[in-house]
């Protein structure tokens, strides 16, 4: 009778697993859709491209990235490069990188942008993309050293 029933808690463990993962990747796939309509858009209006900087936590100290796109946060932390990827631009602080620069790795965008962040820092990631679109090249950086 046990064995039946860790049989079958364990069945039901892995179908949960299997549908969230489900979810996740169709959330990445239409996130991706809005990133891919948002680059088309930003490329269509000629919104003014930016050389992209990597913030080292909470300090002001940035560092090059090579990528060129438009930041989607005033602070900085989240950007759409013109390859089509989202990046998330805080790092952690590093003398190598001073002199070298990183190289961010892209994320997969999700249809909420700050999932898990702080309280009033998730955001519908349509929202964030409107709202740079809108505010086209008058849009700029606020408390960064870019």
């Amino acid at each position: 009778m046990a064995d039946e029933w860790r049989d079958q808690r364990r069945d039901a463990a892995e179908a949960q697993a299997v549908r969230a993962e489900r979810a996740r990747a169709d959330d990445v796939a239409r996130a991706r859709e809005l990133v891919t309509a948002f680059v088309a858009e930003a490329v269509r209006r000629k919104l003014t491209m930016t050389s992209l900087r990597a913030r080292a936590g909470d300090t002001a100290r940035t560092y090059r990235t090579g990528l060129v796109g438009w930041y989607l946060r005033r602070d900085g932390s989240l950007a759409v490069a013109d390859d089509g990827e989202l990046y998330v631009l805080t790092v952690p602080r590093s003398l190598r990188s001073v002199l070298v620069g990183v190289r961010p790795v892209p994320t997969d965008p999700r249809l909420q942008a700050g999932i898990g962040a702080r309280d009033g820092e998730s955001v519908a990631l349509a929202t964030l993309l409107d709202l740079r679109l809108a505010a086209g090249d008058l849009w700029t950086l606020t408390g960064r050293g870019a």
